[in-house]
């Protein structure tokens, strides 16, 4: 049997988008991302890799920064960073799909190395079901058009499956038996998330195994999660690993806003690869006026730790080649009470990677046993709150006189006469525009605060991306500042513990603005 990661939460990108003109920089639009990807404009599926050319296919409303007209955007990229923004590679336009060309997965078939797409439709009925589109002209390198299959759609809502919950095929898988075709579709049964493994011989007649291959035993799960455990391919079944798997710790890809991820297996660098979808805290008139909404995160190589228990995370090596000027920082104490300002970079578009060490652990503050919530404990002990070892980390996107800053920052704490770090992005002073959410998130991270505690952030003038322990724990969060704009954004290291901390080392750098080109460049 083999061992795995299974997604518990099958869902879908969007990202929204008028047309193929792109506003020139972020000059005009302060708050525009100028290395994260994101759709020419308006409102932003199945990320792959195939003859030297990464494809993005993302949901994309060609029409308004607001939801509708679901279509199948497609962006191409040699580098995962620069990207060329194509045709939209489908649109709703089938009885099948009329009502959308919803969420779906790329898989490259082998042979003749075919890639196909598998997506939801919604039907002239509101109903989901499940479609296949080929490339048109497997000779053009960027598989600018596809071809609906005529047998759609191949998989539709039986027995008690719920139609409007029937969604979001996943990269399917061949059996080592090297005949069958395996796939999950995501669904509901009487209010409960659901996974059924579909069977195939020819792509193209599809059959639902007997057996359900996940069944969630909770109602209120809307974000994404993972399970690790192991796949029995004879018996198509899964059986998580509950053993090292606290039930009341669940395992988040990332601790704030990230949804409706998906993953992809990069064969020229042997890796696999981690988008999410980072959708806007703004208000959605704030996105019309703007023309534009949503993101995709940074693109993450995961892989398990050496116990094979937990998820690490950490930004693709390619982001690296957009770092500019660097400041570094060593050996320095920070006091209870300070902040050290991270000069010589630009802010608002940044890349921090610091480490911390602790000395003593003496009159660490002690939570209940009954503490599993972090985002709560974030919330009650946010950055304003002083501990012993904490609240310490950074401040993103700050103005000079600190009236608008985001926290990231850790906390140590004792659960059970155990040392626990805290992690939180703290939000609630992050602008002075209104309304904007100022949610606080959080999470426990896996680390011995008797070693060093790491953070790297990405900051990208509306977005910052935290990495804690080195890819342990990470939590995104959307920020909109009125002060703290281009260069009147700052960062700094602080520490409001009553306990001193010591930088180990932190290095920053400016980052250069990604490649992000018109439509109708990609020829050039």
């Amino acid at each position: 049997m083999e061992r795995f990661v299974i997604k518990v939460i099958f869902s879908y990108i969007i990202l929204i988008g008028f047309g193929v003109q792109i506003i020139g920089g972020v000059q005009e639009q302060p708050l525009r991302t100028a290395f994260h990807f994101r759709p020419p404009k308006n409102w932003m599926n199945g990320p792959m890799y195939y003859k030297g050319v990464y494809h993005l296919f993302y949901q994309y409303n060609p029409d308004a920064a607001v939801w509708g007209n679901i279509s199948w955007g497609h962006s191409v990229s040699y580098n995962l960073i620069d990207w060329f923004h194509l045709q939209d590679a489908m649109n709703p336009n089938e009885p099948y799909d009329i009502n959308g060309c919803w969420s779906g997965s790329t898989t490259i078939l082998p042979g003749p190395n075919i890639p196909v797409i598998l997506y939801t439709g919604n039907n002239f009925a509101d109903e989901e079901v499940q479609n296949l589109a080929t490339p048109k002209n497997l000779s053009d390198p960027m598989l600018q058009e596809w071809v609906k299959s005529k047998h759609n759609p191949i998989m539709s809502p039986v027995d008690d499956i719920d139609p409007k919950f029937y969604r979001d095929p996943t990269t399917a898988w061949l059996k080592p038996d090297h005949k069958t075709w395996c796939t999950l579709v995501g669904a509901q049964i009487n209010g409960y998330g659901a996974a059924f493994l579909y069977k195939s011989s020819d792509f193209i007649t599809w059959k639902k195994a007997d057996k359900t291959f996940h069944l969630s035993n909770k109602t209120d799960i809307d974000l994404d999660y993972y399970i690790i455990g192991k796949y029995d391919w004879e018996n198509d079944g899964f059986k998580a690993d509950f053993e090292f798997m606290d039930e009341r710790i669940r395992l988040r890809y990332d601790y704030g806003i990230f949804y409706a991820s998906k993953t992809f297996y990069d064969e020229a660098k042997k890796r696999r690869v981690l988008w999410g979808w980072v959708t806007e805290a703004d208000h959605p008139a704030d996105d019309m006026r703007k023309g534009w909404s949503g993101l995709q995160s940074i693109p993450r190589s995961i892989l398990l730790d050496k116990s094979g228990e937990q998820l690490i995370q950490w930004p693709v090596k390619e982001v690296e080649k957009l770092r500019g000027r660097k400041v570094t920082i060593k050996d320095k104490e920070i006091n209870s009470e300070t902040v050290l300002e991270v000069a010589g970079i630009t802010a608002s578009q940044a890349d921090v990677e610091v480490s911390f060490r602790l000395s003593h652990l003496k009159g660490v503050e002690s939570i209940d046993e009954s503490s599993y919530d972090p985002q709560l404990l974030c919330s009650q002990m946010n950055a304003s709150v002083r501990g012993a070892y904490g609240p310490f980390g950074l401040l993103a996107f700050a103005s000079k006189d600190l009236k608008e800053q985001t926290a990231v920052f850790f906390r140590v704490l004792k659960r059970q006469d155990k040392f626990v770090v805290l992690m939180c992005t703290d939000q609630s002073r992050s602008s002075l525009k209104t309304p904007v959410k100022e949610t606080i998130f959080g999470s426990f991270l896996d680390v011995d605060p008797n070693q060093k505690i790491s953070l790297r952030t990405l900051t990208d003038h509306s977005i910052i991306e935290a990495f804690g322990g080195e890819g342990k724990s990470c939590i995104t969060a959307r920020v909109y500042p009125k002060l703290a704009i281009g260069k009147n954004s700052h960062i700094f290291a602080f520490n409001n513990g009553s306990k001193s901390v010591k930088i180990s080392s932190l290095n920053a750098w400016s980052m250069n603005k990604a490649h992000i080109a018109k439509a109708h460049d990609h020829n050039q």
